[in-house]
């Protein structure tokens, strides 16, 4: 099974690594890093560097295709590039797993993916999806077939491991989590609009 994880200048770091981290220990995965163009891609910070080892063209049939998120102004420069858009609509075609991560799902949905289907993305996007004709949910991790989309970043983790376990089977998927010790025990509940403090949530919905 190839896994295809798909990057461009100023991705969120998390929202690919994460899924790399619980889905490359799959039985007989091959897990690539793909780009427009192979080679150094920073992420939204600008001070990481991940390597596509191939070119989009390269890996015309994976099996599995994750497309992380990022700040609104580097996603939308993918949403308006052909190559990345036409990529991701012919991986599709033959992908048995389409994913996305945080703001990832834009680029789904602008590529006519999410057309109809129920999708998620980061809280401060989700109206967004809406404008592409899919129907956003605020849940975590959402299954609409072969298409998973998962909230903002950290929830790439939640998306691999439950994907993993449709795969290979919950033993396996557990096993994945317990590898990774992945227990969260976060220490403030303040991981959702819905949990965080009122002046905070108003703080970012204005640009932070």
């Amino acid at each position: 099974m190839q896994i295809a994880i798909v990057l461009y200048e100023g991705f969120t770091a998390l929202d690919a690594i994460g899924p790399y981290q619980t889905l490359s220990p799959l039985p007989d995965a091959e897990t690539v890093f793909v780009a427009e163009n192979p080679g150094p891609v920073s992420d939204d910070s600008g001070t990481l560097t991940v390597v596509a080892k191939k070119a989009l063209t390269e890996v015309p049939r994976p099996d599995l295709v994750v497309v992380p998120g990022g700040p609104p102004e580097n996603v939308g420069r993918q949403m308006r590039n052909e190559a990345m858009l036409g990529w991701l609509r012919a991986a599709d075609a033959t992908s048995t797993w389409t994913t996305s991560v945080c703001t990832g799902s834009l680029l789904l949905a602008a590529a006519g993916l999410l057309t109809g289907r129920r999708a998620t993305t980061h809280w401060l996007s989700l109206e967004s999806l809406k404008e592409f004709g899919a129907e956003p949910t605020g849940e975590r991790v959402v299954f609409a077939g072969k298409y998973v989309t998962a909230a903002g970043v950290s929830s790439g983790i939640d998306m691999g491991l439950t994907l993993a376990g449709r795969i290979a089977g919950g033993t396996y998927a557990q096993g994945i989590q317990l590898m990774t010790e992945y227990d969260p025990q976060p220490p403030y509940d303040a991981g959702s609009p819905e949990k965080a403090p009122a002046e905070l949530v108003a703080k970012f919905r204005n640009g932070g």
